[in-house]
């Protein structure tokens, strides 16, 4: 068959249409939904055993809107209430907030409430707290501000937790994240503490796998279960290794 210049140049409109077509993007959803399940060797939050060194089951849903809100819940096991009185075995955060940007830093602004259900501790060791951070490069420093008791500590109410944590690509699904933190406890200087940890994260197609060296300089009386929990010492240095599935 002959080509006519007609037919060229329609074949060639045709070739750049298909071009275009193939570079345009996928428009952005209006939100996502995310899930994830995952168990870990001893739950550690701020650089305190939750879980007496234990091993716990965790698991949450987080929902994004691309307007920069987001909502979410998480959930975990814990002994710590029950080492201390109270009548509760399963932690469950409720979180919501705004993420944007402004130049070359990222903000996240938000609130989150930890709630103990049936913990019976008194004063009670459900706790929100008011929280800001940014983000530049690898590096996020983050400051998080309690509008309540905190975590049942009587008289704590505007305790606060200041937390820089970096996060570098090593490449290959692999990457390394140090962290360094300092919780101060209202009224109740005992308790405050530094902590700090260096977590090595392997990411198989959403599976993560990850290994920490966490460590706190908080006072040992402080933080020691009772005999009948075994003197537990909760901020002590230690590893621990995790496993969790991304959907």
């Amino acid at each position: 068959m002959k080509l006519t210049s007609k037919s060229l140049i329609a074949a060639a409109a045709l070739l750049a249409c298909a071009a275009t077509l193939a570079q345009t993007k996928a428009p952005e959803p209006d939100y996502t939904l995310a899930y994830n399940v995952g168990a870990t060797t001893d739950y550690r939050y701020r650089g305190i055993s939750q879980t007496r060194l234990k091993p716990t089951l965790q698991g949450g849903v987080d929902f994004s809107h691309k307007s920069g809100l987001y909502l979410g819940a998480w959930g975990s096991g814990i002994k710590w209430i029950k080492d201390g009185g109270g009548d509760a075995n399963i932690e469950l955060d409720l979180y919501g907030g705004y993420k944007g940007s402004a130049g070359s830093v990222s903000y996240d602004l938000g609130v989150l409430t930890y709630q103990y259900p049936s913990n019976k501790l008194n004063p009670s060791a459900n706790t929100t707290e008011l929280y800001v951070a940014g983000t530049m490069g690898p590096a996020t420093l983050k400051y998080s501000h309690s509008v309540t008791n905190l975590f049942g500590f009587a008289n704590s109410k505007s305790s606060g937790y200041l937390d820089l944590s970096a996060s570098f690509d090593l490449g290959n699904g692999w990457s390394v994240a140090p962290h360094v933190g300092r919780q101060r406890v209202a009224n109740n200087s005992i308790f405050s503490y530094t902590d700090y940890s260096l977590t090595v994260n392997k990411d198989i197609d959403g599976l993560i796998l990850s290994a920490a060296l966490v460590g706190t300089n908080a006072e040992e009386a402080a933080y020691t279960t009772s005999a009948a929990a075994g003197s537990k010492f909760l901020g002590k240095n230690g590893l621990l290794v995790s496993i969790k599935k991304n959907f």
